[in-house]
């Protein structure tokens, strides 16, 4: 281990890298708070920057991401469809596999400029978390309480709401609606025997009715879904840990391009081309795994230097008063003082760990690993 990747792997650092991240998070949800009197004069300028504020939180962990670990990322697509990502509207649709997937999705979104307006379809818990949920807030993500007779209605008026969204964006959606475990596998292929549906090896089947109701009300918005499929070299499963411990690693996507007018209107007709969709997205992971590649041509998009210069800017203005800080804390600060300031430290740290500890796969919610059926929405 050189220095440089042992000087990474320090829990100070950690801790360092996540009070910039708190710190500034809670400056910049502030700074939205204060946008809401600009809403009621200029909608489409509100938004606007909010989409500027909302990079400065989410382009700090792509930065983590890219700059501290260093991980690449190589992608598979058809070289036609590549110079229309980023210049149009999107739903990107994601396995949802691996710990740090969301990262991954985020990523692809920055290498082509839509971090900043990139959304998302999220539990309605995560509104509540402060920095990326209330950030999301102001970017007008759609949450849902996973309980669709109360959910259609709701992501119906904001997906409506953003017809007329002024920038570029991306909707990344995981259909399968949690992430893949073992047990929640079973379960789901039990949903499928029962239901006459082709089992998945890579997969669980897909919540149909949320991907149609997204596909409906953003026709005309939207010029296609970019089918995604992620994995990993050396069949690795990269955490958020990891990351922080600057451990490098490489990720392969695969993005098919599919024009919107190619998806079936009609409800169960959509229901039957996404399953067919996850059938095709199950054939790609087997060729991954028996090959280490996809079956497509490959393109390197290069890192851009926007989240890196983001994250530097935030460190030098929020490490230099706490340095300042620390430093009159020892040489003339109480014993009390000390003794508080390394509570904080401490609470913080026990803090930090608690936001790593919720992208891990045990730690991940029991939407759908309950033995019950599932009503496929």
């Amino acid at each position: 281990m050189g220095l440089l990747q042992l000087l990474k792997s320090q829990f100070l650092c950690h801790l360092i890298i996540c009070y910039v991240f708190l710190v500034s998070g809670l400056i910049i949800n502030l700074l939205q708070l204060c946008t809401l009197p600009v809403w009621l004069v200029n909608k489409q300028l509100a938004r606007r920057i909010n989409v500027r504020l909302g990079y400065c939180i989410s382009s700090q962990m792509v930065a983590a991401l890219e700059w501290w670990s260093g991980t690449e990322c190589t992608l598979y697509t058809d070289p036609k469809t590549y110079p229309l990502y980023g210049k149009e509207n999107a739903i990107v649709v994601l396995n949802h596999t691996y710990e740090i997937d969301f990262l991954c999705g985020w990523t692809f979104c920055e290498r082509f400029g839509v971090l900043g307006s990139s959304k998302v379809l999220a539990k309605k818990e995560l509104a509540y978390v402060p920095v990326i949920g209330w950030m999301w807030y102001f970017l007008e993500i759609v949450f849902c309480k996973r309980k669709w007779e109360e959910d259609q209605r709701m992501i119906t008026r904001c997906l409506q709401n953003l017809r007329d969204y002024p920038e570029n964006y991306w909707f990344l959606l995981y259909c399968e609606g949690t992430r893949f475990t073992p047990k929640k596998h079973q379960i789901s292929m039990q949903v499928a025997e029962s239901k006459g549906l082709p089992k998945l090896k890579y997969h669980l089947l897909p919540r149909t009715k949320g991907f149609w109701v997204t596909v409906q009300n953003l026709r005309g918005t939207v010029a296609a879904v970019y089918d995604s499929t992620l994995n990993f070299r050396n069949n690795e499963s990269p955490t958020l840990l990891g990351i922080l411990n600057g451990k490098k690693y490489h990720a392969d996507l695969y993005v098919r391009r599919i024009p919107l007018e190619q998806i079936p209107e009609d409800e169960e007709e959509c229901a039957a081309w996404l399953h067919k969709l996850y059938q095709e997205k199950d054939s790609f992971q087997e060729h991954y795994t028996q090959t280490g590649r996809f079956p497509c041509a490959t393109v390197s998009p290069s890192r851009r230097p926007w989240s890196l210069i983001n994250w530097l800017f935030w460190s030098c203005l929020l490490l230099y008063p706490l340095g300042v800080l620390l430093t009159q804390l020892v040489s003339t600060g109480s014993l009390f003082t000390v003794v508080v300031a390394v509570a904080v430290c401490y609470a913080a740290s026990l803090g930090v760990r608690w936001m790593i500890g919720q992208t891990e796969i045990d730690r991940a919610s029991n939407y759908g690993s309950k033995e019950r059926p599932q009503n496929n929405n």
